[in-house]
């Protein structure tokens, strides 16, 4: 049995989180945490040391920037790679593929695909020495 890979989601729209959740899960290689704060997955990656990120940019309480910030003051949390989802990027921005890097940071336009987001993090997480939160 392989073992699933643990997403923490951190996006303030509770539909967004219960469909990517789903769709994720559904695959049978994800185990999510979805989680609709800043403040509030600060706290549950602290507690579930998920193995990637998914993180809105605009969030109400906290945005994206300033999660990402704390996630990096932390010498444990620093090491977990991070995918922000926006829909400020879009598919034009990113070339129409299914994700981009850009200032160092990968990013998934919204709306979603889950097809592209499992690639994103299939190939994060294989590119993780590349990676960080800048």
């Amino acid at each position: 049995m392989n073992k699933l890979t643990r997403i923490l989601l951190i996006d303030d729209e509770e539909d967004f989180c219960f469909f990517v959740k789903g769709n994720l899960e559904a695959s049978g290689l994800f185990k999510v945490l979805a989680v609709n704060s800043g403040a509030e997955g600060l706290e549950s990656a602290r507690r579930t040391l998920p193995d990637l990120i998914l993180l809105d940019m605009v969030m109400p309480d906290m945005s994206g920037d300033e999660v990402a910030l704390e996630l990096t003051q932390d010498s444990v949390l620093k090491e977990i790679p991070v995918i922000f989802l926006t829909a400020i990027v879009t598919r034009e921005d990113t070339g129409n593929k299914n994700f981009s890097r850009i200032g160092g940071r990968y990013f998934v336009a919204k709306p979603i695909d889950t097809e592209g987001l499992i690639k994103a993090i299939q190939y994060v997480l294989h590119h993780k020495s590349d990676q960080g939160v800048c």
